[in-house]
């Protein structure tokens, strides 16, 4: 299956082992080094190998030890140039199953796609620059030339230098220990990977970083300023990850560590494996976010082990992690949070659809990505209708008794490998061969292939939503707001609390700037510091016209990355003539320091490219 994403031609090749050779230069803010790579031909007489390959200088490449040609070309047809180049590599005759060497020597470019260089005042301890890389979706290629594609797999090794005191980490285990040359003042560190991966996972951060044990096989890694605060709210990592292996089988990576980011990273947490990337947010004091660890654990085996093919398939890992992450909380809290963060992951699908379009085909569960870049195809669609698909499969398949057995056996099937949706499909018809009547009854066209909200809305027990969406509907009937206190909140989560504010947002009827002000008076959302909280409650402000909210939001947005943050926030921003022009100008202020990937996506959110 040809992936629309990638250059390469892995129906060709196999890629079994990459060794990387890299030095951390700060100063040019590049890697430069070398690759070598370890292939099968999968066919007789293939004569050129095709990498994937994004603003990297190649100085010189070799196959099996002897120089030969390369090029680089815009690729095949249809490939847009936000895919990179196309590397051909020259091979000489081949048979089919035999095995050769290729050996790249290149360095990397600034800017890159995968890394973000930080300089010492961007850093909480504005002595040490930081650098770290975001490889998912396609951004592999810009720091290594590679098969970059989902549905190749391989293990690899890295030898990493690094100017002293920093810290190099990666996705992988610490194979030998840190080597100090007081010649040049270096350290370099040696990591191994036996566990075949996709190329997305490869992971790389350096920085002056301390950590703290969690468990017998977890620790959390942070700048020094942060690491006491994530160890306590980390805590439970332990637990999390027992919990997970009961339903989805023995956690075969070694160690899960967790590494808090600086702010600009654009996402929640970055599923690397052996070291899951995490916002700063989710350190709030009161472990409120820590779902979202649950949901990086959960990656382990629905993502990581058992992996989607093209990024077309993408449901595969989000919808059946979103799936296993709410199952965990099921263990811990209890069947009532599992449904009631469903619920409010519906919240969440349909800001996302609203966001696109109703009818926009990037709302497909399955979405046909020939020309579209991953990244503007991402969104809460597939996680959240993934989850609801599977939801409602267990629902009609008999619940959780009958459908866990299936989840383990799924795992197990195709760990280690690469599937797409139709060989799901296949396999659940397979393992549920007595009842395929109801599974017949399934309209699969309209879950994979129509856009919008889900064909079917499961029910879910609303009883945790109910003092959330009748606390909205009360301020929405208020003229002046004074019938309201903080006793409102007395019993209410800060899981509620959030939800009470999505449905604001989602409410018809909005409130008025006057009921705003008022809510703050009785709530102090603006002293909260939740980031989830903060985010809601300066949404809900613009959208409701106050302008008080205008410079608390530009404030927000310039100093936190993750998209799900930002990117909400400058669509309304932007899209209001009272806040726009100063929004488009801290925006421009903002952007050398941004993560190239989320600067990248808010030009297109305000419309500037």
């Amino acid at each position: 299956m040809s992936d629309p994403s990638s250059h390469s031609n892995p129906h060709l090749f196999k890629t079994h082992h990459v060794d990387l050779n890299w030095l951390v230069d700060f100063e040019k803010k590049c890697l430069i080094g070398h690759a070598d790579l370890s292939m099968q031909a999968l066919e007789d007489n293939s004569s050129t190998l095709i990498l994937d390959c994004d603003n990297i200088t190649i100085n010189s490449i070799l196959v099996n030890g002897a120089s030969t040609k390369f090029s680089l070309t815009p690729g095949k047809a249809g490939k847009v140039e936000v895919f990179g180049s196309a590397l051909n590599i020259s091979l000489p005759s081949l048979k089919k199953n035999e095995k050769f060497a290729v050996h790249i020597d290149y360095e990397t470019t600034n800017p890159c796609s995968a890394l973000q260089w930080m300089d010492p005042p961007q850093t909480m301890g504005k002595v040490h620059p930081f650098m770290y890389s975001q490889c998912q979706a396609i951004n592999v290629r810009s720091i290594l030339p590679c098969q970059d594609t989902p549905s190749d797999k391989w293990t690899y090794t890295a030898k990493v230098s690094v100017k002293s005191p920093l810290v190099v980490l990666m996705s992988a285990v610490e194979s030998e220990d840190k080597s100090e040359n007081a010649e040049d003042g270096t350290t370099t560190y040696f990591y191994e990977q036996k566990i075949p991966i996709p190329s997305y996972l490869l992971a790389i951060v350096a920085g002056s970083l301390e950590s703290r044990d969690l468990g017998p096989r977890s620790r959390v890694w942070s700048e020094k300023e942060m690491v006491e605060a994530a160890a306590w709210e980390f805590a439970k990592t332990e637990e999390m990850l027992q919990v997970a292996e009961k339903l989805a089988g023995p956690y075969v990576w070694r160690r899960y560590d967790l590494l808090v980011l600086p702010p600009t990273f654009p996402f929640g947490g970055m599923e690397n494996p052996c070291l899951t990337f995490v916002t700063p947010a989710l350190v709030a004091g009161d472990r409120s976010l820590t779902h979202v660890v649950a949901h990086e654990i959960s990656h382990s085996w629905t993502g990581n082990l058992v992996t989607n093919q093209t990024w077309e398939d993408f449901w595969l890992n989000e919808g059946y992690t979103r799936f296993l992450e709410r199952k965990i909380i099921t263990a811990m809290y209890g069947e009532k949070n599992r449904q009631f963060h469903a619920l409010g992951g519906l919240k969440d699908l349909q800001d996302s659809i609203n966001a696109f379009g109703a009818t926009n085909p990037l709302t497909n569960l399955v979405p046909k990505l020939d020309g579209v870049h991953p990244d503007d195809a991402f969104s809460r669609v597939p996680y959240e209708k993934g989850f609801t698909l599977l939801y409602y499969l267990e629902q009609l398949l008999g619940g959780g008794d009958v459908f866990e057995p299936f989840l383990l056996s799924y795992i197990d099937h195709f760990k280690y490998k690469s599937l797409t949706t139709s060989e799901w499909k296949t396999y659940l018809y397979q393992y549920f061969h007595n009842k395929q009547e109801l599974l017949d009854s399934v309209d699969w066209n309209a879950w994979f292939n129509s856009p919008g909200m889900p064909p079917v809305i499961p029910e879910y027990d609303d009883s945790m939503m109910t003092s959330c969406t009748q606390l909205c509907q009360r301020w929405c009937r208020s003229e002046t707001g004074s019938e309201f206190s903080s006793d409102d909140f007395s019993e209410m989560s800060t899981k509620q609390k959030f939800e009470f504010l999505g449905e604001l947002l989602q409410s018809e009827k909005l409130i008025s700037p006057a009921l705003y002000a008022r809510m703050d008076e009785c709530y102090q959302f603006s002293a909260y510091k939740n980031v989830e909280i903060q985010c809601r409650w300066l949404q809900l402000g613009l959208k409701c016209r106050a302008t008080s909210a205008i410079q608390p939001a530009i404030q927000f947005a310039v100093t936190q990355g993750r998209e799900k943050y930002v990117r909400p926030m400058y669509r309304l921003l932007g899209g209001w003539e009272e806040s726009r022009e100063q929004t488009v100008k801290a925006f421009k202020e903002n952007y050398p320091f941004m993560h190239p990937i989320t600067g990248g996506n808010v030009k297109k959110d305000l419309k500037l490219v």
